[in-house]
């Protein structure tokens, strides 16, 4: 089975947690024990998100007075490689000596007319009290949004269009190789037309794909049987945060699109699930990384097949 696994970035780095290699390090170890399994039962393709790690490479470029900060499109190639490292090594450390595992850097093409430009929904970077969110708004100009009890900035998330690179992605996967990539839900890149001679060109756009969209599509065009979103919670819940909030186990996407989800967090899970399954006929689950192997047997999470009754839910203790 060709397995498409999107790590949250709240899977790599628990909320509140400070931001240092060795947090960063341990929870990748963590996750990396239990796509080991996975890995070696199947083709495996790893994406993962980067919003804590891009969020603080901005912040400290931004305190660097003496050249302007680096777009976000190079910071997401900085975070794509440096969360690409890790993950091949713990993973490394975890399988065979003889499985071969590579990180790619990956290109993903975004419209610079999408409406999320105008719109910044994509939380990145750490958690700020409201006093100190006014103040990174006045001195940077960034645009911050509430995040439970405390803030977070957002930037722009437009959809993921086209995935560059799919070809040498393919050629590894058939020589029984690990593939991570599309992390951060890839470089955010677009053509724009410019003077003859240089014609069309492919630039960098400043911008934060989601990661789970943006893996959906790589599923989806990697023709891949199954689609595991995995993050720090056990599974999607109706009413979540309530007294009556119940998991949901299993649904068909149809159902599961009618209801409605944070949009900086399981919403474009919700929506990527849904779609992959719309579109392939393929199996989607959401739920915790330690249940990664469960969850691709349909025995944990939340799971999103054509073959679901609507929406069944379970009450939880």
């Amino acid at each position: 089975m060709r397995v498409v696994v999107a790590l949250g970035g709240n899977a790599l780095l628990r909320r509140g947690e400070p931001l240092t290699a060795e947090n960063q390090r341990a929870n990748t170890r963590v996750a990396c024990k239990a796509l080991a399994p996975v890995a070696l039962e199947h083709e495996l393709v790893i994406s993962h998100g980067n919003g804590p790690q891009v969020g603080l490479l901005a912040l400290q470029g931004s305190a660097y007075t003496e050249v302007d900060p680096y777009p976000l499109d190079l910071l997401g190639a900085q975070t794509e490689g440096m969360i690409g490292y890790l993950i091949q090594q713990e993973l490394g450390n975890e399988l065979p000596f003889e499985k071969r595992l590579a990180s790619l850097l990956t290109l993903v093409e975004v419209d610079a007319d999408d409406p999320a430009f105008g719109d910044p929904t994509k939380p990145i970077g750490p958690i700020y009290s409201q006093e100190d969110s006014e103040r990174l708004a006045r001195e940077k100009g960034w645009v911050f949004k509430p995040d439970g009890d405390s803030y977070r900035r957002v930037v722009p998330s437009p959809l993921p269009q086209r995935v560059f690179g799919l070809e040498p992605l393919e050629w590894l996967l058939d020589q029984g190789c690990v593939v991570i990539c599309a992390g951060g839900g890839g470089i955010p890149v677009m053509y724009t037309q410019t003077p003859v001679p240089a014609g069309r060109q492919l630039v960098g756009i400043e911008a934060v794909i989601d990661k789970d969209l943006a893996s959906a599509l790589l599923a989806r065009d990697l023709r891949a049987d199954a689609l595991a979103i995995v993050t720090d919670v056990d599974a999607v819940y109706e009413g979540w945060g309530t007294p009556e909030q119940r998991a949901i186990r299993r649904a068909t996407p149809e159902a599961l699109a009618g209801s409605e989800f944070a949009a900086g967090s399981m919403g474009p899970k919700v929506k990527a699930a849904c779609s992959f399954v719309e579109e392939t006929g393929g199996l989607a689950v959401i739920g915790s990384i330690g249940d990664t192997p469960a969850l691709l047997r349909g025995e944990a999470g939340t799971v999103v097949t054509r073959d679901a009754e609507g929406i069944e839910l379970v009450d939880v203790a």
